[in-house]
């Protein structure tokens, strides 16, 4: 495989791949060196490419994986999942309650266990199918439908409680 061959395979889901793993990370910085570290390991197991049979999910496991990794190392001690706002066009205060609560559905995912979590943000964030996300974390749909649900019903019902909050 030679650099355009590599650069048309891997390209296409670079920004997936920083997507996720500043999801994981604590800065965009963080993230960029993730992607900047799965991107040179690729490339240097470039021959092996063609055994993957979805090399896209092989990178975003490599990726996860690698953050994951930084997570629980010692001079990460002081990272944390972060979370993005997203932009609207809409007037000032329809912005602020679109932030606020894509903030609090990212904080109460922050909350969520790590597994649930990760299929959280690669299904629902991601837009990956069940197989895809099977292949990734090495499970089954089944068991993937299942955490996703339970993931989901932790999210809605910490999300009920905080608006019916003083709400009688």
């Amino acid at each position: 495989m030679d650099q355009k061959e590599f650069l048309a395979t891997v390209l296409p889901y670079k920004d997936k791949l920083y997507r996720l793993a500043k999801r994981l990370l604590v800065s965009s910085e963080e993230a960029e060196d993730a992607v900047q570290e799965v991107l040179l390991k690729l490339w240097l197991g470039k021959d092996n490419f063609s055994n993957y049979r979805n090399p896209e999910a092989f990178a975003v496991t490599m990726t996860k994986n690698y953050c994951l990794d930084r997570l629980k190392s010692k001079q990460a001690a002081n990272l944390k999942i972060v979370h993005s706002n997203y932009q609207n066009d809409d007037n000032l205060q329809k912005k602020i309650e679109v932030s606020d609560g894509v903030q609090l559905v990212f904080k109460i995912m922050e909350s969520l266990p790590e597994k649930q979590r990760i299929i959280l943000q690669l299904r629902d964030v991601e837009q990956y199918d069940f197989e895809e996300i099977a292949e990734m974390l090495d499970s089954n749909e089944t068991t993937i439908r299942v955490t996703l649900s339970r993931a989901r019903k932790a999210v809605r019902d910490k999300l009920i409680k905080q608006y019916n909050y003083g709400v009688s």
